[in-house]
């Protein structure tokens, strides 16, 4: 069975590229062949600030939009996470959808296509990692950094260079290692799990 790819779209703002990079990435990935890829668009699920009335460890979610999300998240079996950098670090945007669940999230890999400018985003992944690892999640080395990014851009379509795609394979082999060996640490349905 292929497992599933989450490619999540971190950034929520107007006029914002991430679906550029998300759109080629999935593209990428369904060739690769080891992952069945799924965008997941944080502007789709229109989160607020967390505004649940029970801590998301207990998974009993009252709120439509949280429900949803934790259904898109809890069906993938690894995730790349597509964001810019703001301020040297995450977008606000996603550091609040992750924090909105918890198992949904557990022993799954989490890999990185980041952009920016001559930082390629690094700084942005970084600040992510730490957060992800409370999430008992597995931010794996390996990572696709687009520098300048408005230089591989051409009418609206992402232009790889010959090390981007060399690095994004190399990321797609290292999801699909780590999502295999985590996956026997997982409950069969995480939700369901959490609400026993």
């Amino acid at each position: 069975m292929t497992q599933k790819l989450n490619i999540i779209i971190g950034s929520t703002r107007p006029g914002r590229v991430g679906p550029v990079f998300a759109k080629w990435f999935a593209d990428f990935a369904r060739k690769h062949g080891k992952f069945e890829p799924v965008i997941v668009d944080l502007a789709e699920f229109n989160l607020p600030i967390f505004d649940e009335p029970k801590h998301p460890r207990l998974g009993q979610y009252e709120n439509a939009h949280t429900k949803k999300w934790s259904e898109a998240i809890d069906a993938g079996d690894a995730f790349v996470f597509v964001t810019p950098e703001y301020n040297y670090f995450a977008p606000a945007s996603l550091i609040n959808a992750i924090t909105y669940l918890s198992a949904e999230w557990r022993y799954k890999p989490a890999g990185f296509l980041s952009y920016a400018g001559v930082s390629g985003g690094l700084r942005a992944v970084e600040s992510l990692k730490p957060l992800l690892t409370t999430q008992k999640m597995v931010p794996i080395p390996e990572g696709v950094p687009v520098p300048n990014y408005p230089q591989f851009l051409k009418d609206g379509v992402f232009e790889p260079n010959d090390l981007i795609t060399t690095g994004a394979t190399t990321m797609l082999d290292e999801l699909d290692r780590w999502a295999g060996a985590l996956k026997a640490l997982r409950p069969v349905k995480a939700v369901a799990d959490k609400a026993a």
